[in-house]
């Protein structure tokens, strides 16, 4: 019997995804917009305080240049590509609440609960 090897080839637009999703804080920023819709800065500073705001100013403009989040009017909300996160990030949730145990947390202080 024969046994063909196969090669795993990585999708670039599943590359993409990660690099977003993967980089520390955007998953966050991107939950709290789903769960209010739309935020003035200072709020959004305010439920994620473990976050600096030199930082969530970074991570809100390279969202908002990916075209997940857009700004108007002093308010930051998720486009509709950003909204079609909301399943990708309730699965997350889904799976943190099974797998993840309190002790792993890293974020002590932390207001969120799901």
């Amino acid at each position: 019997m024969e046994t063909r090897e196969t090669t795993y080839t990585l999708c670039p637009k599943f590359e993409k995804a990660f690099s977003i999703l993967g980089k520390k804080w955007n998953g966050l920023i991107i939950d709290v917009l789903l769960q209010e819709k739309s935020q003035r800065f200072v709020d959004m500073a305010h439920k994620i305080p473990m976050l600096s705001d030199r930082v969530l100013t970074e991570r809100l403009k390279e969202l908002e240049n990916e075209g997940i989040v857009s700004k108007s009017d002093g308010l930051y909300q998720l486009t509709d590509k950003g909204a079609g996160l909301e399943d990708v990030l309730d699965s997350v949730r889904n799976w943190s609440q099974s797998w993840v145990s309190e002790k792993e947390c890293n974020f002590k202080n932390s207001t969120n609960s799901y």
